[in-house]
């Protein structure tokens, strides 16, 4: 495995990621791998590892980069998780789309990269924004994957229940049964709209699992057999829509 740390220059400032990627056999196909709101870590970049291992270029931003260098939660002290939302509110569709455009206009030149094919996989707080990067960049991606998304019914004009039926590609959303962030009343508005569009679409809803099961460091909160499911699912849909022929 090649891995780098990198920085990407948005309009915004220089965007630190992390990029890894199969060391024969390229150009690999992309996935872009939008962090949940912790931070990204090591346990993410375990996670981007484990992608690239199955043959794909896996670009890891930190999105806090505008605020952070840095930051990730190490302890849930109720200073830290002050600082981890004010981080999380930054963001917004306008943020997602700068960085959005960075990425692809690196993995473009990236010798490893095969831009042909992308694919997007979002975690808690970027289950939103792998909605908005498919929808503002829909010639690019072919395939985005949310994981117990939050925040994904608001009030908002942009809110992704209301955006979804302009997807133009296949989308997957794994959703916790236990998730104060992603209620069944939320998810239902998400299933409207995506009914109003004619993309392929799943909604999964993974049985006894908590909002963020698929970190193995989630202490009293990862499963391992739900995690696993979501992986199962993602190399699936990856491989449909990246690995073309």
């Amino acid at each position: 495995m090649i891995e780098h740390h990198i920085d990407i220059q948005t309009a915004d400032g220089a965007m630190n990621t992390f990029v890894v990627h199969p060391d024969e056999g390229g150009p690999h196909p992309v996935v872009l791998f939008y962090m949940d709101a912790p931070g990204k870590r090591e346990e993410l970049h375990d996670m981007a590892r484990r992608l690239a291992s199955v043959g794909y270029c896996v670009l890891l931003p930190n999105l806090y980069y505008r605020r952070s260098r840095d930051f990730w939660l190490k302890e849930r002290t109720e200073a830290n998780m002050k600082v981890m939302f004010e981080h999380m509110d930054s963001l917004t569709r306008a943020t997602t789309r700068c960085d959005t455009q960075a990425l692809l206009d690196y993995v473009d030149k990236l010798p490893a990269a095969d831009s042909r094919h992308i694919g997007a996989v979002g975690y808690c707080m970027s289950g939103p924004f792998v909605v908005w990067a498919a929808v503002d960049f829909p010639k690019r991606l072919a395939c985005i994957a949310s994981i117990h998304g939050a925040r994904m019914a608001t009030d908002q004009p942009d809110s992704p229940h209301r955006v979804v039926k302009q997807l133009s590609c296949e989308s997957y959303f794994g959703c916790a049964e236990i998730d104060k962030w992603a209620s069944a009343e939320d998810i239902a508005k998400v299933q409207a709209g995506l009914d109003a569009s004619s993309a392929p679409h799943r909604i999964e809803w993974y049985a006894a699992a908590e909002h963020g099961f698929v970190f193995p460091l989630r202490a009293g909160i990862y499963n391992k057999d739900a995690a696993e499911r979501h992986w199962e699912r993602l190399f699936d849909m990856f491989r449909r829509n990246l690995q073309a022929a």
